[in-house]
């Protein structure tokens, strides 16, 4: 390192060699406070997107036992409502302390129709509505109540 001796340029030159550059705390703190805001605005546009997420486990296990219903109606020329006659078990829910969202039920079950039902056990988007889904024996999949 070049020693210069005049009016004290050798330290002030060490000086500036040893700081860093970098963003002070306000630029940081400003940036951070942009991404908050993106973010906010970002956020009620994927509940719409976490629901229909939601929504497949509904009709996953509605076609699962659709499919369930005609063999039991093939083999005995009727339909069921006990699930243990035709072999399904439904995933314990989340407020038996398991991960199943929707709640299955058969509503009906006679010797020419059934109809089943999912319906959610949390309000996705905080209305009141809960969301449901209904299939029958056409395989007709229907959302009959939107959340």
């Amino acid at each position: 390192m070049k020693r210069i001796k005049s009016n004290g340029r050798f330290k002030k030159n060490l000086r500036k060699k040893m700081w860093a550059k970098a963003y002070s705390m306000s630029e940081l703190l400003v940036v951070l406070c942009i991404i908050g805001i993106l973010i906010l605005l970002v956020l009620p546009n994927q509940t719409s997107v976490i629901a229909q997420a939601k929504a497949i486990e509904a009709q996953s296990m509605l076609n699962h036992l659709y499919g369930l219903q005609k063999s039991h109606f093939y083999r005995f020329s009727k339909y069921s409502s006990d699930f243990q006659a035709l072999g399904f078990e439904p995933a314990p829910t989340i407020s038996e302390g398991g991960q199943a969202i929707y709640k299955i039920e058969i509503m009906e079950a006679s010797i020419n129709s059934f109809k089943a039902r999912a319906v959610s056990l949390s309000d996705f988007d905080g209305d009141g509505n809960f969301n449901t889904w209904e299939v029958d024996h056409n395989k007709l999949l229907v959302e009959t109540v939107k959340d």
